[in-house]
């Protein structure tokens, strides 16, 4: 199980005229990043939406209570 752990997969990396896949992985990796952060604002703008422009305000009518000290 080590030695399948410890396989190099993507060739001699230090090697500038090598043509690893340490590249086009990693930008794979951030397109769906990017992809993600698109729907999770989507998402967001929605439930942005759903909130009253206004909130009603409400003053406490006696001073708040200390809680344990």
């Amino acid at each position: 199980m080590l030695e399948i752990l410890a396989t190099n997969n993507f060739g001699d990396t230090r090697d500038p005229g090598a043509a690893g896949l340490a590249g086009p992985i990693a930008l794979l990796f951030i397109v769906l990043l990017a992809v993600a952060l698109v729907f999770l604002i989507r998402s967001m703008g929605r439930h942005l939406r759903n909130l009253p422009a206004e909130f009603p305000r409400e003053l406490p009518n006696e001073p708040p209570k200390d809680h344990g000290q």
